[in-house]
């Protein structure tokens, strides 16, 4: 490393927030700008380890120590290189990946990890800057037909990998927009849209081709390969008393209607769900829940109550989750920092109201029972598995005992010629396993079409 001692010279300062008082005005993305000077310095806190366990902890295998290196001597030309090496959407990972590289970061043992998530923002917000970031479409085209459904994260994964190996991409989305669940679950606080564009419009002109509005009815024979990468849709309900009062929704349906009330779109008054001047109850404790948490604050909500079945997690590592695992500890997101009134091991028994929409929730927690006045019940409790009509039923698909999408170690189903990729075949999980799985995919699918794959198993 450059500096071998940096990180006795220099703390940890984690990535900056915009003032709550401004950004809960609007849904312009909460982080401060970050800044090459500031990178550089803590790039420098990455050890000579010996042994990068943030390297094990990453999904995709991101070259960590190597980047962070290139980052503290200047060179963002390699940094951008080796971040790419590994990861197709690094604007979007540098902004809402939970980060597990930096709780396996050796640094981590006895001091504050490295702040790897910033950096790697860093690195691509610079790249794009410095105009490092062109489209470089594959010069030999192989003729094989590649059919991707779905543009998530894996979708999209997938895709870039197979058009770099050489593939004729098309990616088929049933929205009107690519990008899944990046352009229709995360709010634009977290993810402008913008970033999310700005890749999109890249892939196309490297010969990615997107069929949107795309109610998909595929036939194998038109293509040497399919790729079903459609997600996990379909969410967890709570079926107690009440159930059928009007003011519950799905948080997807909820994020996703913000999301395209902020881009413009007009929603009917009659299918509006909006959390101004009404009391929330968000139920969920998850990162899903922190988004409704904070969409709910921009709306205008009375108040904000979020809810979780679970015990409240620990503010430390508990002695069952040793140094590199992954920890289950209590996340304090920046909505939450924005307004609301979090309760742990709480279980909503029923719903009540009057004139049928809802009014409270009936609650018991421990032997304790109470009711919580409410206007507004956002369900974010997650995801069964991915929709069993549409694709799944066309092709024919076989699931597992789970209700996902059965595959081989090589991601292809019983249908030869036909595989899947991200929440769909491993059920609900973060960006970056999606990522992970779908750049795997494509090395099988690129094996089985070519007999050998040059791209990269991660």
């Amino acid at each position: 490393m450059g500096d071998p001692k940096g990180f006795l010279k220099v703390k940890r300062q984690a990535m900056q927030y915009r003032p709550v008082c401004e950004r809960v005005k609007d849904y312009k993305e909460v982080i401060a700008p970050v800044w090459a000077s500031h990178s550089k310095d803590q790039a420098s806190r990455c050890m000579d380890c010996g042994t990068p366990f943030c390297h094990w902890g990453c999904p995709v295998g991101n070259y960590i120590p190597e980047w962070n290196d290139a980052v503290f001597t200047g060179k963002w030309q390699k940094a951008i290189d080796l971040l790419h090496a590994a990861n197709n959407l690094p604007e979007i990972t540098g902004r809402i990946c939970p980060s597990l590289c930096e709780y396996a970061c050796v640094l981590g043992i006895n001091d504050d990890p490295v702040t790897i998530r910033e950096n790697e923002l860093a690195i691509i917000e610079h790249a794009f800057k410095a105009g490092f970031i062109k489209p470089r479409p594959p010069k030999i085209r192989t003729k094989k037909k590649v059919a991707v459904i779905g543009s998530g994260p894996a979708g999209l994964a997938c895709a870039d990998q197979l058009n770099k190996a050489g593939h004729n991409v098309i990616v088929f989305e049933k929205d009107d927009l690519p990008g899944g669940i990046m352009r229709y679950g995360i709010p634009d606080f977290k993810l402008k849209k913008s970033i999310l564009d700005r890749r999109i419009n890249i892939f196309k002109k490297e010969g990615m081709v997107f069929k949107l509005n795309s109610s998909v009815n595929i036939k194998p024979k038109g293509f040497d390969a399919i790729v079903l990468a459609g997600g996990c849709r379909v969410p967890r309900d709570l079926n107690i008393p009440g159930r059928d009062l009007k003011g519950i929704y799905f948080a997807m349906d909820y994020l996703t209607q913000s999301n395209m009330r902020v881009r413009g779109e007009k929603i009917a008054d009659k299918d509006l769900i909006d959390a101004k001047s009404k009391s929330v109850v968000v139920i969920g404790g998850g990162d899903t829940g922190s988004d409704c948490v904070g969409t709910a604050n921009r709306q205008g909500a009375k108040c904000v109550v979020q809810i979780e079945l679970l015990p409240q997690p620990s503010t430390c590592r508990p002695p069952n989750m040793p140094w590199p695992k992954y920890p289950l500890l209590l996340k304090t997101s920046s909505s939450h920092e924005e307004g609301a009134d979090r309760k742990w091991s709480v279980n909503t028994k029923e719903f009540a109201g009057e004139n049928g929409r809802v009014r409270k929730l009936m609650c018991v927690s421990g032997d304790n029972e109470f009711e919580i006045g409410v206007d507004l019940v956002i369900l974010a409790m997650g995801f069964l598995h991915p929709e069993k009509t549409g694709m799944i039923k066309e092709l024919d698909i076989q699931l597992d005992n789970r209700g996902n999408i059965r595959t081989d170690d090589n991601y292809m189903t019983p249908q030869k010629g036909i595989f899947a990729a991200g929440d769909m075949r491993r059920g609900q999980s973060l960006i970056v396993w999606a990522i992970s799985e779908g750049r795997c995919a494509a090395y099988c699918v690129d094996k089985y079409l070519m007999g050998s794959s040059g791209l990269p198993i991660l």
